[in-house]
């Protein structure tokens, strides 16, 4: 239990901090990046490939693994088709981002930060994922 927290605490700080030093969590930065008609930023895509290239290598070991270090059983997404479920997610997450120039991760930096607009995203991410747990639910029911 204690090994677990300890690797989420330093996960989670690590994690945080690389998003801080990315621009990642500045969400005029996000904005510019996502505005591909006018001032286009391109520094994010960098950040988002160099992030992809880096876990490449760990992601190839850990499929060969049953286990974390923590203990806990690795779990692989088992699904890999494109559905409604995951277009519609998509479009709904790509569309929060660019209305707001935050996604989930450095909401959370930003909300312990203390930025308002931080409380208001993770409130109404919170409700979205509350409401796909029901929806999901619920055609889970209509399935049997």
């Amino acid at each position: 239990m204690i090994l677990r927290t300890l690797i989420a605490a330093l996960s989670g700080l690590i994690f945080g901090l690389g998003l801080i030093i990315a621009g990642m969590a500045n969400p005029a930065k996000v904005l510019a990046f996502l505005d591909l008609a006018g001032a286009w930023d391109p520094s994010l895509a960098f950040v988002m490939a160099g992030a992809i290239a880096l876990a490449i290598l760990p992601f190839l070991l850990l499929k060969k693994r049953r286990l974390a270090w923590s203990g806990d059983p690795l779990r692989f997404p088992k699904l890999t088709r494109v559905d409604r479920r995951l277009v519609s997610g998509s479009l709904l997450f790509g569309i929060g981002w660019g209305i707001a120039g935050i996604c989930p991760g450095p909401a959370i930096v930003l909300l312990g930060a203390g930025i308002a607009k931080a409380a208001g995203f993770v409130a109404t991410m919170c409700f979205g994922m509350w409401l796909a747990d029901r929806i999901s639910s619920n055609e889970n029911r209509d399935d049997d």
